[in-house]
């Protein structure tokens, strides 16, 4: 049995339906990512493993035992909110101590434990500080230490990320993985952050209009995308739109495509859209190589003409993106600086592997 796992849960106000039919099984120590859209359900669904709202149906239980029912203070959870949540009015070590408090704990030992996770966190010279004299990065610690005083079973954190600048956000992400392998605890991160949530997780939920779409590993969930929403959710993706020509092959514009697989018992002149990261594809007679392009198998690669529409620089990747009929395809390639980017409107020819198309799946 899975150490935490969601039967069948759905939620509903009044006739909106915010979750359906949800299932998942976690096992201990794993870090699962809920990764969507605004809207999609995913704060909803932690919000209900914490307690803070019931499902209309469904159940969910931790180590075995139900907590379907149970008040937020009857769960061994911590829980980490976007907004701090810290109280104003009491010192760092003050706030890290309260769960302890609340949860009984024997006076001689709030002292050591406090100090313990100040240690963890690398803040112990802050402890008498309030939170109006920290740094948002520096609050985002002290509720985490707050949440984990108490030795939850499960750490819930609901975008804890997304109000901080770019620089200390991939530095506490770093520092809050770290934390979570070094403790074992069995986590659940709520994002809307892909970057985040590829660079974090064991596995990704990724959920669509209070559904799962997807769960899978990062290195799937990226590399083999079940749906239109996930592979154009999760990256960067082009989509061409053709016609099926036969079981190996599609029609886009005239031009031809070949298919590595997913085009077997598709119709012959049936529509198909298939997609591409841009990081597959090279632009031929282009001096910048494409960031994982495989030439091995250039005598077998497709090839597709264009324009040239747009050109981005992006630091150490140059982002092109080139006409092909009615769609745009994207490709990157790495910045070389003695090779001077394409022209808007110039001709262009697109390589990539027929192992490399995506034959999506509508959902």
């Amino acid at each position: 049995m899975a150490f935490l796992e969601l039967t069948e849960v759905r939620k509903a106000f009044n006739q909106n339906v915010v979750v359906q039919n949800f299932n998942l099984a976690v096992e201990r120590g794993e870090f699962i990512s809920f990764l969507g859209p605004s809207g999609c359900g995913k704060t909803t669904t932690l919000r209900m493993i914490a307690g803070f709202e019931l499902p209309s149906s469904g159940s969910i239980t931790i180590d075995g035992k139900d907590i379907t029912h149970l008040r937020p203070n009857q769960r061994n959870v911590g829980m980490v909110f976007q907004s701090y949540a810290l109280f104003p009015n009491m010192t760092v070590a003050q706030n890290v101590a309260f769960g302890l408090k609340v949860a009984k704990w024997q006076a001689s030992e709030i002292g050591p434990r406090v100090e313990e996770m100040l240690n963890i966190i690398k803040l112990p010279h802050l402890a008498d500080r309030y939170p109006y004299q920290l740094s948002g990065g520096q609050q985002q610690r002290v509720a985490l230490a707050r949440a984990l005083a108490v030795k939850p079973q499960v750490l819930l954190l609901d975008e804890p990320l997304s109000a901080l600048d770019a620089k200390i956000r991939v530095s506490l992400r770093d520092e809050i993985r770290s934390l979570q392998r070094k403790l074992g605890i069995t986590t659940i991160y709520v994002t809307h952050d892909q970057e985040e949530a590829l660079s974090m997780s064991d596995r990704i939920v990724v959920m669509t209009e209070g559904r799962v779409d997807q769960v899978g590993v990062p290195f799937e969930i990226y590399n083999n995308p079940k749906t239109r929403f996930v592979a154009n959710f999760v990256g960067t993706l082009s989509v061409l739109n053709g016609t099926v020509a036969d079981a190996t092959t599609l029609d886009v514009g005239g031009q031809k495509v070949t298919i590595g697989a997913g085009l077997a018992g598709r119709a012959a002149g049936s529509a198909c859209a298939v997609a591409l990261r841009p990081e597959v594809a090279t632009l031929e007679g282009y001096g910048g190589q494409g960031a994982t392009a495989n030439l091995a198998d250039r005598a077998v690669r497709n090839r597709l003409n264009g324009k040239i529409e747009d050109v981005a620089f992006l630091g150490s990747v140059i982002r092109i993106k080139v006409r092909i009929g009615s769609d745009l395809l994207s490709l990157d390639t790495f910045n070389n600086p003695a090779v001077t980017p394409p022209e808007h409107g110039s001709d262009a020819v697109v390589t990539f592997s027929p192992a490399d198309v995506l034959v999506l799946e509508e959902k």
